[in-house]
């Protein structure tokens, strides 16, 4: 009876964990936004008390900003505007807005929006007032006073490629002359080299300075396993306890320490302001509202005498957060850039695994036979703790008949009991803690594995049979049946119509070696893992395709491995048929006693 009892606990219990996982789900792995599946695509025209809501920002200690012109704009419009310079590197394109000197239109040649071939490039920046506008904007305040943003620079060449700078230049009414050379190389970065020339009878009080300007709107959530937000390097310390809802209430947040670098990560793109050798005056983020928030680098004010000059240089990264690509830019002085990544604490074991998984993709042209090789050099790394794990249990089947005796004869004593099990232990050398030793060391590989799979750009959009995206949810489920036929499932429902076939055969393969099991168990312990396989069936469908990949193929190769060491240990497969038989005569002699009353 207690049996039973238990068992409708544990099936409830199940229950209650399946309903509330999407729940859960959604509350600490929150799913991107539509606009983040959509990234680059031109921005819908908003109406109404959107734009209303969109009034000229303050800019804080850059002084007060131009008025920004009421209403947004689409993209299309804003880059048929004039006055634009064409950006034409190896892998990014875009054009630079000569009307204040910004950045403002970068797209990615070599990652789409969506797995569809025809999808667009990403875009990384799009101008001020767009949908998704995100921008990088290098000027001087001079005497006290930021210069224009919409004062126009002129251009001494029309198009930045890795091999031909472009410098922006303009001279103000005093004829003091400003410049800013950019350059870009063949991968993410553009160097702006910002000088000031006094041509006139006076001293000038320079301070060059850069920002980034973003809407949140069309920003990857923040998860607990990969920060999206504001982020840094200050004081030799990377920096990014903040998400954006928690910056719009601070209002404004100044990391201590100088700045390394500073921006705002996504989960696969960055965009972030690099310092030179010169001192800042400041270097911090703001919300300005309506979802703006900017990242701000300001250099300490200089006093350029007549006939001097000034020269400080910044590097701007707007790109893909490619693992190598980072780490090389961290080799040539940006401090920790490689950190931009949220590896965690498993960095040191995560970076490695990233590092096989490239190599294992070169060799073979598929991560999703990478991982299924992966898996195999795991399992192959930790076959000879699985023998000794078997070996423990031959050893444990061979001491049961003792400590049933044990048991037997202070059952009315638990810790007198407990203490002669194991001095049984020690005398027979058994260790019942060795079988759960290969479990233990699978974990940190498995979650590994995952914030791999969720965090390395390697991985979005990568095939494998029938799935399109090994990062993305396995599109053989009968939601996607159900939708061919014009029936959309919601979201909340997905925890159960969501289920594919890899998760199917997670199911079985795990309920396979839980049968294979040759471990001894009381009628609860059995139940519950007759019933685990199945739950984790729902609770893992909604998983990364490529995790599920490495989970089927380690129970798969659980279950070679459990059938060859049978053979090596045939009194464990003896003593679990025995097992087995009693179990199922005393079930019998139950029944039949329950049938009598």
């Amino acid at each position: 009876m207690d049996n039973q009892r238990n068992l409708l606990l544990a099936v409830a219990l199940s229950g209650l964990l399946i309903i509330g996982w999407s729940y859960a789900m959604e509350v600490f792995y929150p799913q991107p936004p539509a606009a983040e599946l959509v990234e680059g695509a031109p921005a819908v025209v908003a109406t109404g008390s959107d734009v209303a809501s969109r009034a000229p920002a303050n800019v804080g200690s850059l002084g007060e900003a131009d008025a920004v012109p009421e209403g947004p704009i689409d993209l299309d419009a804003a880059l048929a505007t004039p006055n634009r310079i064409v950006i034409d590197a190896p892998r990014v394109a875009g054009s630079i807005n000569l009307v204040g000197a910004r950045i403002d239109d970068i797209v990615l040649k070599d990652y789409r929006e969506t797995v569809d071939e025809d999808s667009g490039p990403i875009r990384v920046f799009a101008p001020e007032r767009t949908d998704a506008q995100h921008f990088a904007e290098f000027g001087f305040v001079v005497g006290g006073e930021r210069m224009s943003s919409r004062a126009i620079w002129q251009a001494d060449g029309d198009r930045l490629t890795a091999d031909t700078p472009v410098t922006l230049s303009r001279t103000d009414e005093a004829g003091i002359i400003y410049s800013i050379q950019l350059s870009i190389d063949d991968q993410f970065m553009i160097t702006a080299e910002q000088s000031v020339q006094n041509t006139s009878e006076n001293p000038a009080i320079v301070q060059p300075f850069a920002f980034i300007k973003r809407t949140s709107v069309t920003a990857t959530p923040d998860q607990f396993i990969a920060h999206a937000g504001p982020i840094g390097v200050f004081g030799g310390t990377l920096q990014d306890p903040h998400a954006y809802h928690e910056l719009a209430e601070l209002g404004r947040w100044t990391p201590d320490g100088d700045a390394s670098w500073l921006g705002f990560a996504d989960n696969y793109w960055l965009s972030a302001l690099a310092r030179g050798d010169g001192e800042t005056d400041s270097s911090d983020f703001r919300s300005l509202g309506d979802d703006l928030f900017r990242a701000d680098l300001i250099y300490n004010s200089v006093t350029v005498p007549a006939g001097g000059t000034l020269s400080e240089t910044t590097q701007l990264f707007a790109g893909a957060k490619e693992s190598a690509v980072l780490d090389q830019y961290e080799e040539t002085g940006v401090t920790y850039f490689g950190k931009a990544i949220s590896w965690g604490w498993f960095e040191w074991f995560e970076k490695p695994l990233l590092l096989l998984l490239r190599f294992l993709n070169d060799l073979v042209g598929n991560f999703g036979v990478a991982i299924i090789l992966l898996t195999v050099i795991i399992r192959g790394l930790l076959f000879p703790i699985a023998q000794k794990q078997f070996a423990s249990m031959a050893a444990m089947k061979a001491v049961q008949p003792k400590m049933k005796a044990i048991q037997e004869r202070y059952k009315d004593d638990k810790q007198q009991q407990q203490q002669e099990i194991m001095k049984l232990y020690k005398e027979e050398k058994v260790n019942p803690l060795a079988g759960c030793l290969p479990l233990i060391i699978q974990i940190p590989i498995f979650f590994a594995l995952y914030k791999v799979l969720i965090l390395s750009i390697e991985m979005r959009h990568e095939p494998f049979a029938w799935i399109s995206d090994l990062v993305g949810r396995d599109p053989a489920n009968l939601a996607n049946a159900l939708g061919l036929i014009g029936i959309n499932i919601p979201e909340y429902l997905m925890i159960v119509f969501g289920i594919g076939v890899l998760a199917v055969l997670l199911g079985v393969t795990m309920w396979l070696t839980f049968k294979l099991n040759p471990s001894a168990m009381d009628p609860m312990q059995q139940q519950i893992f007759n019933l685990m396989p199945w739950i984790l069936m729902f609770v893992m469908a909604g998983f990364a395709s490529g995790l599920l990949l490495y989970w089927v193929t380690s129970n798969l190769l659980t279950l070679a491995q459990q059938t060859y060491l049978y053979s090596k240990h045939p009194q464990l497969r003896a003593a679990a048929e025995k097992e087995k038989a009693e179990k199922v005569k005393q079930q019998a002699k139950e029944a039949k006693a329950e049938g009598k009353a």
